[in-house]
This record gives structure tokens, C-alpha cells and sequence, in this order.
């Protein structure tokens, strides 16, 4: 266990205990930096304990007001979920937010229902909801004791929203969007708080390297806010969740894509027509 401690000052998020996983880079590392900004004792729950270090030391020369802790999380081995949460319970007593984080396809095999493989669709569902499952419900239990707690999934507007391809990326976030919203009203008689961010096309190291500037422009075409979300952006959504500024909150399914899915399918044409005329 690894660990950079920073100046303790008072924020949004002070006092609390937090773990995200999959965050040593894009949305997951952009989420641990902003509950650091905002106090919290958050936790890189990834497999490269060296990339996660180097990321900790890195925020460390901010001087900002949280502490930020590695633990070791490796989503193929399902028991690395639980021993995660038990870990930070271990040292802190209590774990308050949880964010799921981690989610994974494969572009080139991940493709529509004529041409996906289907154990590549059985895999990628799998991975994807077990990834969400075993490690809310690990977390729940130690929420339960204190009677407060809040969990936030990281979905994709592509669980909400039909796609040309990634199939089971798509099915599985659909079915966390689902999850998401069973936990709330399971858990909510104890005030546990279970929400959903959705992001839309993201600039992060992930979609410069998979997707191609064709695929990136047909997918902006069609977002009215023409152009892709930031990972602060999307972290700014999280900790509104994460926060109790969002006490009364739960089972949100919170789109943050741009707009992306909500105008007419002839919105992208007529919007370039405009700009020529």
C-alpha cells in the first residue's frame, strides 16, 4: 500500500473515504484528482501499482487539500473486487463512495449482433456488470453498518442509446443503468445513495487510440454541443453524486454526452446545412 498525504483543508468532500476503480488515467484518474481537490481520502483501485504511483506523486507536487492511496484491484480476478473494499475498510474504518469505474471492449471484435463473436459478447457483458456487482456489493456491506454511503457507476450514453456497434459494450452498460437503479431503491431504507453518469464521446488517451477521426466526427455530428467531454468534465458530474450536496438523489441516470441521442436523427444534416448557407 502506497500513500501521498496533502494538506488537509476543508472541501466538499472532506472527512470522506472514497475508492474509484480503473483510475490511474482518463476519467478514472481525472475523478481521484478532483475528490483530492475537494478533500476526500480517495483510493486508485488499479492493477500497475507503479503507474499508479507515479500518478500519486504527480498529484502530490499540487499540494491539494486530500490524500490519495493505491490498492490493488485487477478486474480479471473477480476476488481482487472485494479484497479492494476490504483493504481500504482495513485502514480507514469505513469506505463512503464508491465509484465503479472500470469498463472495457474491443472495438474490433465488439461489433453488431450479425458479426460479434458471441462468447467476445459474453465476456465483455461479463467482465463489465461483475466489475460493478462484486464490488458495490462488497462496499454495501460496510455501508449498511454506518447507514450511509454513495455509489456511483460510470455508464456510457451507449447503454442508453442504441449503437451502430459494440454490442456487448453497450449491453452491459445498459444492464448497469438498470443495476444502478435497483441498488438505490434497495438500499435507500438504509441511506445508501446509488447514481449513474452516462458520458458521451470523451477525450481521453482510450478513444484517441481506438477510435478513427472518421468514427470521432460522425459520432459529433450528431452531439448539438459539437465536440467531445473532457474527463474534468465528467469528474464534476461524479462529485456532485459524491458529495452531499446530493443527498436526496438516487437512482439518477445522469447523461452527461453534449446532448448526444437528443435531437431529431436530421439534427447533424440541417446544423451543417446552416453553417454553409
Amino acid at each position: 500500500m502506497s500513500e501521498t498525504a496533502m494538506t488537509a483543508t476543508a472541501g466538499r468532500l472532506a472527512g470522506k473515504v472514497a475508492m474509484a476503480t480503473a483510475s490511474t488515467r482518463g476519467i478514472g484518474y481525472a475523478i481521484v484528482k478532483r475528490f483530492a481537490e475537494e478533500g476526500a481520502t480517495v483510493y486508485m483501485a488499479a492493477r500497475n501499482a507503479e503507474r499508479a504511483q507515479g500518478k500519486i506523486d504527480q498529484l502530490a507536487q499540487g499540494n491539494l487539500p486530500g490524500t490519495v492511496k493505491f490498492v490493488y484491484n485487477d478486474a480479471s480476478k473477480d476476488e481482487t473486487y472485494v479484497s479492494a473494499v476490504e483493504e481500504v475498510v482495513a485502514n480507514e474504518g469505513r469506505i463512503d463512495v464508491l465509484v465503479n469505474n472500470f469498463g472495457t471492449s474491443n472495438p474490433a471484435k465488439d461489433l453488431d449482433i450479425e458479426h460479434t463473436n458471441p462468447q467476445e459478447f459474453i465476456d465483455t457483458v461479463d467482465i463489465n456488470l461483475k466489475s460493478v456487482f462484486i464490488t458495490s456489493q462488497a462496499a454495501l456491506k460496510h455501508m449498511a453498518e454506518r447507514k450511509s454511503g454513495s455509489i456511483i457507476n460510470i455508464s456510457s450514453i451507449g447503454g442508453a442509446v442504441p449503437d451502430i456497434s459494440q454490442i456487448g459494450y453497450g449491453t452491459s452498460k445498459a444492464a448497469i443503468n438498470y443495476l444502478t437503479k435497483l441498488i438505490a431503491v434497495h438500499e435507500a431504507r438504509k441511506n445508501i445513495r446509488c447514481n449513474a453518469v452516462l458520458p458521451g464521446m470523451t477525450a481521453t488517451d482510450a478513444v484517441q487510440n481506438t477510435l478513427n477521426d472518421e468514427f470521432r466526427e460522425f459520432f459529433l455530428h450528431h452531439t448539438p454541443i459539437r465536440r467531445m467531454a473532457t474527463p474534468e468534465e465528467i469528474a464534476n458530474a461524479v462529485l456532485y453524486f459524491a458529495s452531499d450536496e446530493s443527498q436526496f438523489t438516487t437512482g439518477q441516470i445522469l447523461e452527461v454526452c453534449g446532448g448526444f441521442g437528443l435531437a431529431t436523427p436530421v439534427f447533424g444534416d440541417l446544423q451543417d446545412k446552416s453553417r454553409a448557407a
